[in-house]
């Protein structure tokens, strides 16, 4: 057969959304057209077929369903049988997937996670948000900004728990099995990620009254060349600062003396007196409030950053996401605290 006839597909199946695709090892197109194809018991079998490959094998996948071996193998059995296709090679020493179970793997999965998203948001009629919220976030904002937001939020809410995973690093949502996401900046590779976006924040230069007495105060983007520097590692274009004004932009290639990956840590240089710093109004908001850090060239902005909450694709967002999204823009505002912390009001 050549190439050309087994690319192509001898029919589309309605039933889980499924193009027909060559099955190498049964040498035939997969015929799901039929009418007795998939009937109304479609969804059975493909929790059994998904934990099977997921698990390597069908004890494996007993234990995980708490299903006996024989009850796991009889259902994968009866899929096959109702998809006219085998799925699974079986030998005493290993199993691996056909063709068409690699097609149709995708599509179960997303079968049962629809299933999984219908079954709780009838559930969630009427309810209020309850069970484990998984959350990720960047490790400064988390505990500047999420971790003073968790205690009133699980007040509010007294049958949810969190657990929140700070890493300053881009999660895999699906993989590290997070409902929800808190990300800084540009979304672009983040991958299929539904996004809202919560509040902005501008970026500062910023050093401290110490640091500026001793080695002077900067009056246009190219002094910066002469001072000491510190350096966000995780930063868009890291080592070239980008600053804007009414009169137009400038970019200044800076030799950090510093460089981290962690904003908090380099905050702390800052009002150590270790150089300037480039970084978002909601790491230093308090302290050019107080006056520990004061700001450097004013007229000179550098470039803002939107936080946005990201979920995993899907239909349906879980209500405990929900709820602690809703609950956590209207903590921060529009515009955020810490953009009119400096104009008076201390951070809550």
């Amino acid at each position: 057969m050549s190439k050309e006839a087994r690319r192509a597909p001898s029919s589309v199946a309605r039933t889980l959304g499924l193009t027909v695709q060559f099955d190498n090892h049964l040498g035939r197109t997969l015929d799901l057209s039929g009418a007795d194809t998939m009937s109304s018991d479609s969804l059975e079998g493909l929790d059994a077929f998904v934990a099977v490959v997921e698990a390597g094998g069908f004890a494996a996948a007993a234990r995980r369903l708490a299903m006996t071996t024989s009850a796991v193998s009889k259902q994968v059995g009866r899929l096959e049988a109702r998809l006219h296709a085998r799925l699974l090679l079986r030998t005493t020493r290993r199993l691996a997937l056909t063709e068409a179970g690699e097609v149709f793997l995708a599509h179960a999965r997303r079968a049962l996670a629809e299933q999984a998203a219908g079954r709780e948001a009838v559930i969630e009629l009427g309810a209020a948000p309850r069970g484990e919220l998984r959350l990720a976030a960047p490790m400064s904002f988390g505990i500047l900004h999420i971790a003073p937001a968790i205690a009133p939020f699980l007040a509010a809410y007294p049958e949810m728990r969190v657990e929140m995973v700070l890493d300053d690093r881009v999660q895999d949502l699906v993989a590290g099995g997070f409902d929800l996401a808190i990300r800084i900046g540009a979304l672009g590779g983040s991958g299929s990620v539904v996004a809202r976006r919560l509040a902005s924040a501008s970026g500062v230069l910023c050093a401290s009254p110490a640091y500026l007495a001793r080695r002077g105060t900067p009056r246009a983007p190219a002094d910066l060349l002469e001072h000491e520097t510190l350096l966000y590692a995780y930063g868009a274009n890291p080592g070239e600062w980008r600053l804007d004004s009414p009169a137009g932009p400038a970019s200044v290639a800076v030799a950090p003396r510093l460089t981290s990956n962690n904003s908090l840590a380099l905050r702390e240089a800052a009002l150590a007196g270790a150089g300037v710093l480039r970084v978002p109004t909601f790491v230093v908001a308090a302290d050019l409030h107080s006056g520990r850090l004061v700001r450097v060239l004013p007229e000179w902005r550098a470039p803002g950053l939107d936080v946005h909450a990201v979920f995993p694709e899907r239909a349906y967002v879980p209500l405990k996401a929900r709820a602690f999204v809703e609950f956590l823009q209207a903590r921060l505002g529009d515009p955020p605290y810490w953009e009119r912390s400096e104009q008076g009001p201390a951070l809550r």
